[in-house]
């Protein structure tokens, strides 16, 4: 089968489905332009799987924005360095239950069932080759070269304004947040590093970082997770002559507890957990880093440039003749740069596009008090997302700022876990999503649903009794 032949395929799928006809939403007007029922936030798997989610739901009248350009969306051509997905390529995410818009069919329609059978794990390339013949196939809105600066309530109710950079603004009924792993708060770098160091002798492993340009280089890598190895091998096959890399603990981890969770139905009935296990549950996730694939570590210790410090964590980092020198328990050890692979902290307060709504936004530590010597704060500042990841306020004054607004981010860890958080998890969260966003829609215009139901008086039966006869004339 040819790609060709695929889409005429899902396009039949989604006749049968009954797919699309008339939106059923009611249209609201505004003296500064049109108003979307609904603008998702991020072009990526979330984005794109959120807004065929809504056109499921027939809520059509919606723009997605990402500011990368068109197919540069999400971090698979940016940041994300591993050579496959770590998630085992049978799972599915964004197909909404459609066989042929799975990534096998795609992935069939080129290479045959043989060559599915043959695949290990996907190849990070191919998965966004997918992702933009999903968006192609599906024709989901998107405009690139899109950045949202700030959101902004109007007095209307349910309506907000989206400032973009270079002074243009959208205005939407309902703002999805779909902003992928960073769209909860922002990578850290630690003090120890940013303080000590000057800019162009680092950077977190997340930005821009052009390990081609360091070709003959030393480098550090701070982190001891799947995406510090993942690093070490891209840095090493572009020609970097030593990577080293430090994890404080005296041995790798072993345990990747997705794999627990996506078997032992954890990832789809989370939302379901009272709030004490959750939070249990995800400090214990917090507690362990996800390692890396066995062929991962494979590829970046086969390089004899590749070097492992355990038990090994920065005690001093210091600038000495043009050279990061870090200093472990185990010595000092000089590099041409430092790549830091140490995470991310979420915090409402630390997204500037709700810098205004921050402070009206419920967190965990307004809702659940841990039992004495189990407090994370971390884990405390995420927002306490309702069932359908809406923001929540923490008093009535901010309810009406934040209503319409959804966090389809990875600060929705500790409501939804993983749902919205990895690739795994979207096939429960998407629709979980569209339809709490449906319903709000529906239920704002409550009043005029059930007005234009009690005047509705179009006759379907048409006819006759008795019948009238046709010689009677």
């Amino acid at each position: 089968m040819s790609l060709q032949r695929l889409e005429q395929e899902v396009a039949r799928d989604l006749a049968r489905l009954a797919h699309g006809g008339a939106p059923w939403t009611r249209p609201r007007t505004h003296a500064d332009g049109h108003v979307y029922d609904a603008v998702v936030v991020g072009g990526g798997q979330s984005g794109l799987g959120a807004a065929f989610a809504l056109m499921r739901e027939r809520v059509t009248d919606l723009l997605v924005i990402d500011e990368n350009p068109q197919g540069q969306e999400g971090p698979w051509v940016t940041y994300a360095r591993m050579v496959t997905l770590r998630t085992p390529k049978q799972i599915t995410s964004i197909d909404l239950g459609i066989p042929s818009l799975t990534f096998r069919a795609w992935w069939e329609a080129q290479h045959g069932g043989d060559g599915w059978d043959a695949l290990d794990k996907i190849p990070r390339g191919a998965w966004m080759d997918y992702l933009r013949w999903y968006r192609r196939t599906l024709a989901i809105p998107v405009r690139n070269d899109t950045r949202l600066l700030r959101v902004e309530p109007l007095p209307e109710a349910g309506l907000h304004r989206l400032h973009l950079a270079g002074g243009q603004a959208l205005l939407a009924r309902k703002v999805v947040l779909a902003t992928g792993i960073q769209g909860g708060g922002q990578w850290t770098v630690p003090a120890l590093v940013s303080s000590r160091l000057p800019p162009h002798l680092y950077a977190h492993t997340s930005g821009p970082l052009d390990y081609a340009a360091l070709a003959g280089k030393r480098i550090g890598i701070l982190g001891g997770g799947a995406s510090a190895f993942d690093n070490a091998q891209y840095a090493l096959d572009n020609g970097v002559a030593e990577a080293h890399v430090f994890v404080r603990r005296h041995e790798l981890p072993r345990i990747n507890p997705i794999r627990h969770m996506e078997q032992a139905g954890i990832i789809a009935r989370f939302p379901a957990l009272p709030d004490a296990d959750k939070y249990r549950l995800m400090a214990a996730f917090f507690l362990h880093n996800q390692p890396p694939t066995n062929d991962t570590f494979s590829r970046a210790s086969a390089h004899a440039g590749f070097r492992l410090h355990l038990g090994a964590p920065w005690l001093d980092v210091a600038e000495r003749d043009g050279r990061a020198v870090v200093t472990t328990p185990h010595g000092e050890h000089a590099f041409d740069f430092l790549a830091i692979a140490t995470g991310l902290v979420t915090d409402p307060d630390l997204r500037p596009e709700l810098a205004a709504l921050a402070p009206s936004i419920l967190r965990w530590r307004d809702r659940y008090t841990p039992p004495d010597g189990q407090a994370n704060p971390l884990l405390d500042a995420h927002p306490y997302l309702g069932p359908g990841f809406e923001l929540l306020p923490r008093d009535e004054a901010g309810a009406a700022s934040l209503h319409g607004l959804f966090a389809f981010n990875y600060s929705a860890l500790l409501n939804h876990g993983l749902s919205a958080a990895a690739l795994s998890g979207l096939k429960y969260a998407l629709p979980r999503l569209a339809r709490a966003l449906a319903d709000q829609l529906f239920v704002d215009d409550r009043q005029t649903v059930v007005d234009t139901f009690l005047g509705y008086d179009e006759a379907e039966f048409t006819a006759q009794w008795p019948p009238a006869r046709e010689d009677a004339a």
